[in-house]
């Protein structure tokens, strides 16, 4: 079989690549294992400032490979390590220091929302569309869906979507907060490739603690994620990188980050 997984850095820009555009880039063990293994790669290479994750083909992602739900359904250990992959990945996914932005085309079901919900950023093409099949068929949703959707949606239109199996288009998707931007069907790569070389200029470590604080303070009362926030804003103004923003205002230039 063909790597399900590709990697590649552009520009400071690692690329996941899901290559299985014959099965729609549906989700098994091996295409999880291959996303791990381009997370540990990305996130050691202090070249690396950005991750873009994007598919081969028409669509994006159809959802999990229903080929392994069906050889593993009779074993409850089976199922659970299937299960349990999923999640450890996208939770890695969602965790990483690096930004991670999601390109989507076509069809974007089941287990491909789910990957796209751990990223941070989601650029969709005019003709995506997003949706949730598992109580079309009589199933739920293992890898998040019925938690990160909940909180990035709000209750109401995320229960709409599950109950539902409804498709939601890149317009409705911009509108509900699910998608940030919608390119031109042609130009999603290159946009969502742009985008992340504008992620490239800004301080590795600065966006890392940006993204904890704002991830890690959803869990927390305001007042506890306002002292997250303090302690965090306190030790990074001692930074290199903060000097470094600093000195570049005040002499009206490019910062030139080296964290």
């Amino acid at each position: 079989m063909t790597n399900p997984v590709l990697q590649s850095i552009e520009d400071g820009v690692g690329i996941i690549e899901l290559a299985r555009p014959e099965k729609f880039n549906c989700l098994s063990t091996d295409t999880m294992t291959g996303i791990d293994e381009a997370l540990a790669a990305f996130e050691t290479d202090r070249n690396v400032r950005a991750i873009l994750v994007r598919s081969q083909g028409k669509h994006f992602c159809t959802g999990a490979d229903l080929e392994e739900v069906q050889a593993t359904k009779h074993s409850s250990e089976e199922l659970d390590r299937f299960i349990d992959c999923g999640q450890s990945t996208l939770s890695r996914l969602e965790a990483s220091p690096l930004p991670v932005v999601v390109a989507v085309q076509g069809l974007c079901l089941a287990g491909g929302i789910e990957l796209m919900l751990a990223g941070d950023i989601c650029i969709a093409a005019e003709g995506a569309q997003f949706g949730d099949q598992h109580a079309q068929f009589g199933l739920i949703p293992g890898w998040g869906g019925s938690q990160r959707l909940t909180r990035i949606l709000g209750l109401r239109r995320a229960l709409d979507l599950l109950y539902s199996a409804r498709w939601m288009s890149a317009t409705e998707a911009h509108a509900a907060g699910l998608v940030n931007m919608v390119a031109e069907d042609e130009n999603l790569h290159g946009e969502a490739l742009a985008f992340c070389h504008t992620l490239t200029t800004r301080s590795r470590v600065g966006l890392s603690e940006m993204k904890r604080l704002a991830r890690d303070g959803l869990e927390l009362t305001l007042d506890a994620a306002m002292q997250l926030e303090r302690e965090a804003a306190v030790r990074h103004l001692q930074s290199a990188d903060a000097a470094e923003g600093l000195a570049a205002f005040e002499a009206r230039r490019k910062p030139k980050f080296t964290q």
